[in-house]
């Protein structure tokens, strides 16, 4: 049981993640693991984890609902991307939950440092507003999804720092498009891997509640940031970018010990 003052932080943390989520789509599982550990302080990295997904998955349903609002949302990809990666994050979750804890944490360091570097790469591709996922764009959008929903499920994340660039590239969508679009697998994703880790225990369910509720109101901010950032050549893709290899490298070093 958590005392009082780890659950306020806990609804902070919630807040972040889910401005987070609604600014870039991905990046808010990337923060909960590390808010829940290392400032929270759940002793458990997998509670962590199997927490974190499913509050991440709320606030992403949150934000998904502003998104469609909006007309980001680009279902038919999103529903491939999805149906693919629920297998993959089944899968993936189920041999996450057999990794030593802290183990998993470094890798999902040297993991987001990687998806860090693409998005810098491909900051100033703007996409093709009219992008759909047609036959010929089918296979590549399976294949992604199936991809990202092991990573997803492996590191106990929702995984829209990996659906946005993975929606980008397998069907030239616009970043905007792709990070509405991303919060349906997110929300899927988590859900998935939640359920996963809740059958061993390994949900508290309390702090998921918390989490959820200050996402709830972060999230309708940073759909609004979302809006005004797109507007502006690769400035969104780089934000995120930086967030990732922030996080990262404070992850990496708490894992090695260095911190």
């Amino acid at each position: 049981m958590l005392e009082p003052l780890q659950y306020l932080l806990g609804a902070g943390s919630g807040s972040l993640v889910g401005f987070i989520l609604g600014l870039a789509g991905g990046g808010g599982s990337i923060l909960a693991v590390p808010l829940l550990v290392y400032l929270v302080g759940v002793p458990n990295p997998h509670v962590a984890i199997g927490t974190s997904a499913f509050a991440v998955a709320a606030n992403a349903a949150t934000g998904l609902v502003h998104h469609a609002r909006a007309g980001n949302v680009k279902w038919r990809c999103a529903g491939l991307f999805t149906a693919a990666g629920v297998l993959g994050a089944l899968a993936g979750s189920t041999i996450g939950k057999a990794v030593d804890g802290q183990k998993l944490l470094a890798l999902f360091a040297l993991v987001m440092i990687g998806v860090g570097i693409v998005m810098v790469l491909r900051r100033h591709d703007p996409g093709t507003p009219g992008a759909e996922c047609n036959r010929e764009k089918a296979p590549k959008v399976l294949g992604m999804g199936l991809g990202t929903g092991i990573f997803s499920g492996f590191f106990g994340i929702g995984g829209g720092f990996l659906i946005v660039p993975g929606l980008t590239a397998s069907t030239g969508m616009p970043i905007l498009n792709a990070i509405g679009s991303s919060l349906v697998a997110v929300t899927a994703f988590g859900l998935t891997t939640a359920l996963n880790y809740s059958l061993s225990g390994l949900v508290d369910w309390m702090l998921a509640a918390a989490f959820i509720a200050g996402g709830v109101v972060g999230g309708r901010l940073g759909v609004k940031t979302a809006a005004r950032l797109a507007a502006g050549s690769g400035t969104l893709q780089s934000a995120f970018a930086a967030l990732i290899f922030l996080v990262a490298l404070y992850m990496l070093g708490k894992s090695l010990g260095a911190i």
